[in-house]
């Protein structure tokens, strides 16, 4: 009977608006969920009943249903960070993450990560965060994207010095000390008279030990100087290592280095030495590099640099604008150890929920196309998280709207029983 199909029309709209405000619910809910996106309801009529009447065949629709919940992909605002580890993406890229044990990967757009105690770095819920890897040379690497974590535990080895270059200024007015040919059996470093100026370096041996290196300037003529140096061996005997030069550095009526005004310009001069800590170290070859002048001004270091390092201890992780994980440690040293990667949809909204900010790949969403940040996959942002793109006022309308149509259908199965309760009385 017609009258009992409006009954059950009105149960469908009752069920339908009821489910629109469950999905209204959980958008407000997540109002302050780091990356999450809101839903909507997408209600459709259901098959209607054909009936005949005087003017022919007509249709009388049967009530409504939910067609579908569609996710809202729209870009959140951002919200600016204290932690160098929040990441936030601007396009429609995802982060990566997989579940320690499972190969099964998920994606997400928040970007709240941390380090764990093993040194992995992953989500609030444990999930690691995948990236490319770099190799030692600091080169990112072929080969499938994994977990990413710092190597080790925080330390990193120290590195032997192989260069040192050294910048530093002769007095010009200083006097000539011994001519180069009697420089061997002139100088003699526990004598500050038998040479003009003096400075010292540290250094390191290949187990990141520092050691000390001191140069020695002997001017040996005008415009014209030697140069010595020692090292003290570090096994505890006290010999010092040294040698004694006659090249010289020889410089203009301008007070430059020779070989730097040529034409085309020679590399600055500079020597190899071997040295041999005596502890067990691999002994090292050091080229010392002079960038010299010789101006009338007090003798002076401008700079020392050498490329050498010690041990040092982990002391912070950044992410930078191109997603690369960077370690910083105590001893000035810093490595690059990955760089996020960023997966992407055809059709986002075909991804299944999966609980805690993640989705997993369907077959309605397609593969994902991954690769690292980028105007195509997205940019990343530090210093920032992604904020949920729930519009508040824009769901409290939705809400009144849902309400008064769930009021309209319970009218509809109040107003069906009092007509129900008219035909009942008809037998009265």
């Amino acid at each position: 009977m017609g009258i009992s199909s409006a009954l059950y029309s009105g149960v469908s709209g009752l069920n339908t608006n009821g489910q629109a405000m469950t999905v209204i619910g959980n958008n407000l809910a997540n109002t302050n969920t780091v990356g999450f996106k809101g839903s909507r309801t997408v209600f459709a009529d259901l098959l209607s009943s054909s009936i005949n009447g005087s003017g022919g065949l007509s249709q009388v629709g049967r009530g409504v249903g939910m067609s579908k919940v569609d996710q809202i992909f729209s870009q959140g605002t951002f919200e600016s960070t204290e932690s160098n580890l929040d990441v936030a993406i601007e396009g429609e890229g995802f982060f990566v993450l997989k579940e320690p044990g499972d190969e099964t990967p998920y994606y997400s757009r928040a970007g709240a990560f941390r380090f764990d105690q093993n040194g992995f770095l992953i989500n609030p819920e444990g999930f690691r965060v995948q990236g490319k890897q770099f190799n030692l040379d600091g080169e990112l690497g072929a080969g499938d994207p994994k977990d990413i974590a710092i190597p080790g535990t925080g330390l990193v080895g120290g590195s032997a010095t192989n260069a040192l270059t050294l910048t530093t200024n002769l007095d010009s007015t200083e006097p000539a000390l011994t001519d180069a040919a009697n420089l061997g059996a002139f100088f003699d470093y526990l004598d500050p008279n038998t040479y003009n100026y003096s400075s010292s370096i540290q250094v390191f041996d290949s187990l990141g030990n520092p050691q000390l290196i001191t140069t020695y300037f002997i001017k040996t003529e005008d415009n014209s100087w030697s140069w010595a140096w020692t090292a003290e061996k570090d096994d505890g005997s006290g010999d010092i290592m040294e040698g004694v030069f006659a090249d010289a550095l020889v410089f203009t009526e301008d007070g430059v280095l020779e070989n730097s005004v040529a034409d085309p310009p020679i590399e600055t001069i500079g020597q190899t030495v071997d040295l041999d800590w005596g502890n067990g170290t691999t002994p090292t070859e050091i080229t010392l590099t002079f960038d010299t002048t010789q101006f009338n001004s007090e003798s002076i270091v401008i700079s020392q640099n050498q490329n050498g390092y010690g041990a040092g201890n982990l002391t912070g992780v950044e992410i930078d604008p191109d997603g690369i994980v960077t370690a910083f440690y105590s001893n000035g040293n810093q490595a690059k150890i990955a760089q996020l990667i960023l997966g992407k949809f055809v059709n986002p909204g075909g991804l299944a929920l999966a609980g805690s900010n993640l989705y997993r790949e369907t077959t309605s969403s397609g593969p994902p196309r991954t690769g690292i940040p980028g105007p195509e996959l997205g940019k990343v942002f530090t210093n920032s998280l992604e904020q949920s793109n729930v519009d508040m006022g824009a769901e409290f309308v939705r809400m009144i709207t849902v309400q008064r149509g769930f009021q309209a259908n319970s009218k509809i199965i109040t107003t069906v029983d009092e007509l129900l309760g008219e035909l009942i009385n008809l037998k009265r």
